[in-house]
């Protein structure tokens, strides 16, 4: 079953997977391996720089995410990943790389990708990887180390322009960049274990030795108001600073109240802010990025809005 994560899950069904359009039906297959492949050799060299002052003020990261160690969440979620892939491409949803709808997130990605680094120095090793499912949900994620996968659902049913799309992604890149999951996890196990902050730092590493078995719950991990909150602002100015323009958070977040009858997100994302609360946030940081949008236009960058 291909679960939902994170705010952008509205579907009516969200354990349906459907098959592609008949666009894709003919085309040949891509193996996993042929994803790995893309995303291992997908434009690092655009990731070389210093990094850039940040405009938006999200404070810093979290220190309790360190108890649960960083590559052993990612491993976990590589397997993952491939495991929802797996499913997908069983049931005829995965698109192949030619798909054009695949071509144009990962075109999308590929603007956003140079501007991670000032928000997490080791997303310059990540595999950054993008997927698109057949699915009716509304809904898209990115798991830890840089593995995203969108649905045709929320590109088919919001009629998203290129820059809603960006806003999304960036959204979800920066809950991966922020280690929002790493986080969560540290903070339920240290609980249920019975653990204390100072246990851990003594070496006492039990978080460590359940890392590796995580990899279940990311599909399924509900953030708090505030990592929610940070994802949008951090979203907002990769986005910007990809020659994305950083209205369409405020389009994007119209579109979501919308898509749910104006009643915001549903009960069962009740500790999420509402698109109300989300879309005056955003509007006070406009002002923030828009230097960084004009800045990407002048250097060549620039969003389509089809």
């Amino acid at each position: 079953m291909i679960q939902a994560m994170c705010w952008l899950c509205f579907s009516s069904d969200p354990s349906s997977s459907t098959p592609l359009s008949s666009q894709a039906e003919g085309l040949s297959r891509r193996t996993l391996l042929n994803h790995a492949r893309w995303g291992a050799g997908w434009g690092f060299s655009a990731l070389v720089g210093l990094p850039a002052l940040a405009q938006v003020d999200v404070g810093q990261a979290s220190s309790m995410r360190k108890l649960i160690p960083a590559e052993a969440l990612e491993n976990s979620a590589r397997l993952q990943y491939r495991q929802t892939l797996g499913e997908a491409n069983s049931k005829g949803a995965l698109a192949p790389d030619d798909y054009p709808q695949l071509q144009r997130l990962r075109a999308i990605a590929n603007r956003l990708i140079p501007h991670t680094t000032q928000w997490n120095p080791d997303a310059r090793k990540w595999k950054w990887e993008v997927n698109l499912i057949g699915s009716n949900q509304l809904n898209a994620w990115c798991m830890p180390g840089g593995k995203i996968a969108f649905y045709t659902g929320i590109l088919d049913q919001l009629k998203l322009t290129d820059d809603e799309v960006a806003m999304i992604m960036g959204h979800e890149m920066a809950h991966a960049l922020r280690e929002h999951a790493r986080e969560k996890m540290a903070k339920s196990k240290a609980t249920g274990l019975g653990l204390s902050v100072a246990s851990q730092l003594l070496g006492l590493g039990q978080l460590g030795d359940v890392a590796a078995n995580m990899g279940t719950q990311l599909l399924t991990l509900k953030f708090s108001r505030d990592d929610e909150t940070e994802a949008d602002l951090v979203g907002l100015e990769i986005a910007a600073r990809g020659g994305f323009r950083p209205e369409a958070s405020v389009q994007l977040w119209k579109k979501m109240l919308s898509a749910t009858g104006g009643k915001g997100q549903p009960s069962f994302l009740s500790t999420h802010p509402s698109g109300n609360n989300r879309i005056h946030e955003l509007e006070a940081n406009l002002p923030k990025v828009a230097h960084l949008y004009e800045q990407a236009l002048q250097s060549g960058a620039h969003s389509s809005t089809n």
